[in-house]
């Protein structure tokens, strides 16, 4: 060991946790059984370490001594009880045989983690909230901070998520249960990072920071289960969206819209990493799923060397895929769009009229935003003057209002 100052201990462990928070945890939570007491034995041994560090230096394997300082304390309190059963006596005869050399994390582990996290007994609120405090190991003052809610409001979600799975077996769900967990795994992840990509409310129109976190969360998830082509479709559809975060912003953090956007700014790198994994998720084979179809779109847009170039029509095919796979009113808006830029701006309003008529969206500012966007490409300025306008009223985020109001002064 490394002899370090107490400020050098702090970012040692706040590095160490952010890496192997999941692994730790999940380790914890196969020994004990239980999610909430292994999350609790892991701060504790945080805690032991920023007194010990600073003293006995960094250990070798940082991730090791916390699980095994975390499992003493499990095997302290087993035996302070009164009268030890036969199973908590075997378990801690077990542990105490373990030495920390021998300490490997196991992605099983891991993956019953995310899995219970995203147990279908919780709120998708709470999902999201425990997914970012035991699997990516953030604090509840960052995970506020991410999601724009108080702190207390995170400490109740996670607190309630806690009690709901007590006693919530530990494990992967039965083969018969995987696909419809897993679905739910990959719909907090995305909704994470759709958050981060635009944000519903506030004053910054992106959140890249939680974007990162759930394109963080993807990429583990894709390691865990690398047979799943949506896993990858999911990774594919991150890495796509996510590179082009340097050109959608200007800068004063103003919104820059697709077609405005600089694409030489655009990551070619991660682009790489977006086709690379959407390939992956072909290659394994079973039909397009919802993200392999958002990934291929997202890719069109990342191989066009402008807004005039991009295949629209093919856009519009793959959404009208997507639509038929996964009716859904946004992805509706969408095809409109992707209709109206290859078959005329009459075309696209046909569909928002028609989605407008059954009531969907009502009170967001989407569907009015897209009309305004097509009346004003069908040169009826007043109409889409006063769309844009209705829009902007009903925007919840102050970048997304900003720009919506000056599209409207512009009719």
């Amino acid at each position: 060991m490394t002899r370090v100052g107490e400020a050098e201990a702090a970012r040692a462990v706040e590095a160490v946790w952010r890496i192997e928070s999941a692994r730790i945890v999940a380790t914890l939570a196969r020994t004990t059984g239980d999610l909430g007491l292994a999350e609790d034995l892991a701060q504790e041994a945080l805690l032991e370490a920023l007194e010990q560090w600073p003293a006995v230096g960094t250990p070798r394997n940082p991730g090791a001594w916390l699980t095994a300082v975390a499992k003493r304390r499990v095997i302290d309190g087993w035996r302070r009880r009164e009268r030890l059963d036969d199973r908590y006596r075997a378990i801690a005869h077990d542990l105490a045989e373990t030495r920390e050399e021998d300490w490997e994390p196991i992605g099983d582990d891991v993956l019953r983690l995310v899995m219970t996290a995203c147990h279908p007994a919780l709120s998708r609120e709470s999902q999201v909230a425990l997914t970012l405090r035991v699997v990516s190991g953030l604090t509840t003052e960052e995970i506020a901070r991410l999601l724009l809610v108080p702190v207390p409001t995170v400490q109740a979600r996670i607190t309630r998520a806690k009690k709901a799975l007590a006693g919530v077996p530990f494990e992967v769900p039965d083969p018969g249960e995987w696909s419809a967990r897993l679905g739910g795994v990959l719909g907090v992840v995305y909704l994470v990072f759709t958050e981060g990509y635009s944000a519903t409310s506030g004053a910054e129109w992106m959140r890249p920071d939680l974007a990162a976190e759930a394109l963080r969360l993807g990429r583990v998830l894709a390691g865990l289960v690398p047979r799943e082509p949506e896993v990858h479709g999911l990774v594919a559809l991150m890495e796509l969206q996510a590179s082009r975060f340097a050109a959608r912003r200007g800068p004063d953090g103003e919104p820059v819209l697709l077609e405005d956007q600089d694409r030489s700014r655009w990551d070619r790198a991660q682009i790489g990493r977006g086709t690379a994994a959407l390939r992956r998720a072909e290659a394994l084979g079973g039909g397009r799923g919802p993200y392999e179809l958002q990934a291929a779109i997202a890719e069109q847009h990342a191989i066009a060397p402008s807004v005039a170039t991009t295949d629209w029509g093919r856009i519009a095919l793959l959404y009208a895929a997507l639509e038929a796979l996964a009716a859904n009113p946004v992805v509706t808006l969408n095809r409109a769009i992707a209709v109206a830029m290859a078959d005329g701006p009459e075309a696209g309003l046909a569909i928002v009229d028609a989605l407008a008529a059954t009531g969907a969206l009502r009170g967001s500012h989407l569907p009015p935003s897209v009309r305004g966007e097509l009346l004003a490409r069908a040169g009826r300025r007043d109409e889409a003057a006063a769309a844009l306008a209705e829009a902007a009223a009903l925007a919840t985020n102050d970048r997304t209002r900003a720009v919506l109001l000056a599209k409207a002064a512009l009719r």
